[in-house]
This record gives structure tokens, C-alpha cells and sequence, in this order.
């Protein structure tokens, strides 16, 4: 059996004893005479026949030199810190792990812990041997025993302080450790869209616990709607931020931080569709101290009281705006009584069941949103309201002052 290249050198073989003298001297001398007319442009150029090398590389340095023609060399220098690490490295300690534990009943009916989820939480402040920490509700809803998870690993018990459902804010305390970092307070209303920001929590449990995820502010004063009992219908607008950095199941009650390493914002949620991505909201951190103040302080929000049930004109038939509520055509939305409360603030302002309020202190009220918008918003326990409402196709007005709810 025959290689090719047996074949190859078998054909050359034949040739060999024919004329390769006369080839082979002419081949030299064109040889020779093309590297003396190339080899000047070689050494006018940075390319040398012979390799590169650092010797060589030293002798043109000095050539150089001596013509006084030196080009200047740098060195690159590759700093792998950045402003990023730099904030992570200052703020992620301050960032724990929250764990709800429920008391769950086995098979024999014996009370046993199981734990029912985790999120993320932030220490806002540390004082007098008690540390803080600002979460989500609904991270700890329906706990029975809460425990924060320090950077360090360490689980440690703490004590819930107060919730709060329309803020969906909640505050837990802890003895001091002494391995709590506090998180730097920033501002939320000047952010800018575009701003770039970091989210820190612990996404799909604590062995993710500490993640960094980067974005931008995508947008400010997001409207998103909440339905609190699930029956379909929105009872709050929650007002938040909204970014592109990747919020997971487990981010709720982490940080959002600006590059200045100041908290901005509580995340909080996020768009949960498959066709959606990097839509995620955080609680802006102004709209959330004063909450957090009164969680720490009063263990609750501490709200203006009416004192009725209302409902939105939009979730009832049309036709019944003008046969039984009897209201004229310039009436475009609004809320209804359906209970007032005896001696409460509505009752003494002479508010009954089925009035139509249209204004409150001159502001437009189309549906339950605006007016407890109003209410909570604008509106402190003691102060005066002007309403405006509709009975039996009348328009009237009334002046109510507001409690808080007993």
C-alpha cells in the first residue's frame, strides 16, 4: 500500500538527475539580489525578517535617543476597582436577609416552626444597643417569629415594631451585634431618569443573599395600581420608582442605592410576566421616612379617618348613576357612601348613605384611589376638609374635621 506522499517523492526522484544544477543556481542568485533591493525597507519600518524582540526593541530606544527622537512609551495600567465595587463594598453589609417563620401543625397536630419566606431588608439606624431594619409588609405578613440575617451569616431574632399595607412598608428591631452597618439616607425626588443605580438583596433565598444587580432609573412617580383583597378591583396606587436593575423574587425590602452609595429606595416589585423584562419598582425613600418614623415610633400609620365605606361610580352600571343615585349628566365620576359610620366625622358633617362625593377641598375625586390619595396625602389628623357631593340629584357642600380612627 502506497501514502500520497510516497507517490509525491517518487515523481520528484525522476526529475532529479535531468537538471537541478541549472534551476537551482539561478533561484540563488534571484534570491540574493531581492533581499539587498528589500532589506533597506526593513529597517525603515517596525517590522524586522529576523523577529521581534526585547533587545532589539532596546537598541531602537537608543537610536532613538541619540537622534533626540524619542517616543514617548506608556504603560497600561488596568485598575479593576471601580465606583461600583467601591459602593458595594460600602453599602452591601448594611443590606440583611429576612426571614418569616410560621407556626405550621404536623400530622399529630403539634405547633412546629417552618419557614415561611424570605426577603431583604436595610439597617437604617443603630442606637442604644437596638438596631433597625426597613423591609417590605408583605415580606413579613402572617409571620409568626421574624429573623434577620446579618452579612455575616449570623441569624439573629427580631422584634416587628409595625406595618403598614398601603406603603408596604414594615420595621423590625434587633440587639446590636456589633457587626451592623447603617446604610447613608439619600433623596429620592431628584433623581434623574437615566441615573444609573445598584439593587442589593437576596434574590430566590439567602443563598443568593448580597447579589448586586445594576440599571437605571427608568422612570419616576409610577402609578402602579394594588388590589389589597384580591377581588379585582384596585384599592391604591402605590407611587414608585421604577428601574431596569433585575429584581427578583427575594429583592423585596433590599436597597436602591445611587453611585454615591445613598439609599433611594426600598425595592419592593416587580412586572412578573414572561413577555416582560427589566421592569422592576422601588418605594422612593422620601415617601417612605416619614412612614418608617411613625412604624418605629407608633407601631402604625397614623391616618385621617372619615368614617365611611365607599365605592367608585365606575364599578356600577351607568344607568344607575341617574335612577337611583339621580345624578345629572355634568357628574363624570366619583365615590358613593355605602355606609357611614355613627359620630364619626362624616356622620357630623351630615353625610348619609348614597351621597356622591365629586370634590374634596375643591380637588376632583373620580374614583376610591383619588380620595384616599387625598386623604392620606394631604390631609393630617385635626385638619378641616371642604366636601363636595351630590344627594337626591342636589349639589351640596359640607365641612368635616378629621380623626383618627379610634
Amino acid at each position: 500500500m502506497g501514502y500520497y506522499d510516497d507517490h509525491h517523492n517518487q515523481k520528484r526522484r525522476k526529475n532529479k538527475r535531468t537538471g537541478w544544477l541549472l534551476p537551482s543556481i539561478i533561484g540563488g542568485i534571484v534570491g540574493a539580489v531581492m533581499m539587498l533591493l528589500l532589506l533597506p525597507s526593513f529597517n525603515q519600518s517596525d517590522f524586522s525578517p529576523f523577529g521581534s524582540t526585547e533587545q532589539q526593541g532596546n537598541a531602537d530606544d537608543e537610536q532613538n535617543d541619540v537622534a533626540g527622537n524619542n517616543p514617548s512609551t506608556k504603560n497600561m495600567n488596568v485598575n479593576i476597582t471601580t465606583q461600583i465595587t467601591d459602593v458595594v463594598e460600602q453599602v452591601a453589609p448594611a443590606v440583611v436577609g429576612v426571614v418569616s417563620i410560621q407556626q405550621q401543625s404536623n400530622f399529630w397536630g403539634q405547633q412546629e416552626s417552618g419557614q415561611g419566606g424570605t426577603g431583604s431588608g436595610v439597617i437604617y439606624k443603630v442606637e442604644n444597643g437596638k438596631a433597625y431594619v426597613v423591609t417590605n409588609q408583605h415580606v413579613i405578613s402572617g409571620s409568626d417569629e421574624i429573623e434577620v440575617v446579618l452579612s455575616d451569616g449570623m441569624h439573629v431574632k427580631s422584634t416587628l415594631l409595625g406595618s403598614d399595607l398601603f406603603t408596604d412598608l414594615a420595621v423590625l428591631e434587633l440587639n446590636v451585634t456589633g457587626n451592623e452597618k447603617v446604610i447613608e439616607m439619600g433623596k429620592s425626588d431628584n433623581v434623574k431618569v437615566g441615573e444609573p443605580v445598584i439593587a442589593i438583596g437576596s434574590p430566590l433565598g439567602l443563598r443568593f443573599s448580597g447579589s448586586v444587580t445594576q440599571g437605571v432609573i427608568s422612570g419616576k412617580q409610577r402609578a402602579i395600581p394594588q388590589d389589597f383583597d384580591k377581588d379585582g378591583r384596585s384599592d391604591w396606587q402605590a407611587e414608585v420608582i421604577q428601574t431596569d436593575a433585575a429584581i427578583n423574587p427575594g429583592n423585596s425590602g433590599g436597597a436602591l442605592i445611587n453611585m454615591n452609595g445613598e439609599l433611594i429606595g426600598i425595592n419592593s416589585m416587580k412586572i412578573a410576566q414572561s413577555s416582560v423584562e427589566g421592569i422592576g419598582f422601588s418605594i422612593p425613600i422620601d415617601n417612605a421616612k416619614p412612614i418608617i418614623q411613625q412604624l418605629e415610633t407608633k407601631g402604625e400609620v397614623i391616618r385621617p379617618y372619615m368614617g365611611v365605606e365607599v365605592y367608585s361610580l365606575e364599578d356600577i352600571p351607568k344607568a344607575e348613576w341617574e335612577r337611583t343615585l339621580q345624578l345629572p349628566e355634568e357628574v363624570k365620576g366619583g365615590v358613593y357612601l355605602w355606609t357611614v359610620e355613627p359620630m364619626t366625622p362624616a356622620a357630623q358633617a351630615g353625610l348619609r348613605r348614597l351621597d356622591v362625593i365629586t370634590h374634596m377641598d375643591g380637588e376632583q375625586i373620580g374614583n376610591v384611589i383619588d380620595l384616599r390619595k387625598h386623604l392620606y396625602e394631604e390631609k393630617v389628623v385635626g385638619d378641616e376638609m371642604e366636601i363636595t357631593y351630590y344627594r337626591d340629584g342636589q349639589k351640596q357642600t359640607t365641612t368635616l374635621t378629621l380623626t383618627s380612627q379610634k
